[in-house]
């Protein structure tokens, strides 16, 4: 008896396979998996490319190839050192684009900052602490990375966080860490950090605007949230 044969994408329907798919309705109209299939090339031994991004992403999803180094993805069943480095590029270039965008963004209301940063700080499995700082306008000026804390905690200093906007002369500066618990709900320690950072930039004559904590696909505003925002 014939071993039976591994089914490919190519046995798929034409309207069913990603590249078609892609091809005549557009890459935003993919799914997750049917993209990283599409990078990925081909599957393995057992699996098709779908079936092998299926099982990549898992729970997680992109988030996945985002906090995975390209070793760790290296050694996912399926996925060697060719396939890896695709998805690390991939997921690399999305984090430039981003971060170039930020040199042009206009910052009016909290939700303007969790469209700037959303994306990159979501998924960190750390606390992260930056510093968006703009000019007269409330353009930014630059997206500054201050500090690396444990899983629920950043230790920042003033000294760290003013340092870069007194160079380039910012006018303000908001605050953002990311939780990564995915819940943003501010902490006693977020709070007091916030009122001292805020005294710190009144003697530098430096505003801080807000403190925005980043969740999962979710942000919290101090300064809209707290009755007691320091004036």
């Amino acid at each position: 008896m014939k071993p039976l044969r591994k089914q490919t994408i190519r046995d798929l329907p034409r309207e069913e396979r990603p590249r078609e798919r892609l091809w005549a309705i557009g890459a935003h109209n993919l799914s997750d998996v049917e993209l990283v299939s599409i990078l990925l090339g081909s599957g393995s031994r057992k699996v098709t490319a779908l079936e092998l991004a299926r099982q990549l992403l898992g729970e997680q999803g992109l988030r996945m190839l985002v906090e995975s180094s390209v070793l760790d993805l290296s050694q996912q069943t399926g996925i060697g050192m060719a396939k890896a480095c695709t998805l690390k590029s991939a997921a690399e270039i999305a984090r430039r684009l981003s971060s170039r965008s930020e040199k042009r963004a206009l910052i009016k209301s909290p939700s303007d900052v969790g469209h700037l940063l959303m994306e990159d700080m979501r998924y960190l499995d750390r606390e992260h602490f930056r510093v968006i700082m703009l000019n007269t306008k409330n353009q930014v000026l630059g997206v500054e990375p201050v500090a690396v804390g444990s899983l629920n905690a950043a230790i920042v200093h003033p000294r760290e966080i003013f340092k870069l906007p007194v160079k380039r002369s910012a006018a303000a500066v908001i605050l953002v860490h990311n939780h990564p618990s995915g819940d943003p709900t501010p902490s006693r320690e977020d709070v007091e950090v916030t009122q001292r950072l805020v005294e710190a930039g009144r003697l530098l004559g430096i505003e801080v605007l807000d403190h925005i904590v980043i969740g999962d696909n979710c942000y919290l505003s101090l300064r809209e949230s707290q009755t007691n925002w320091p004036v």
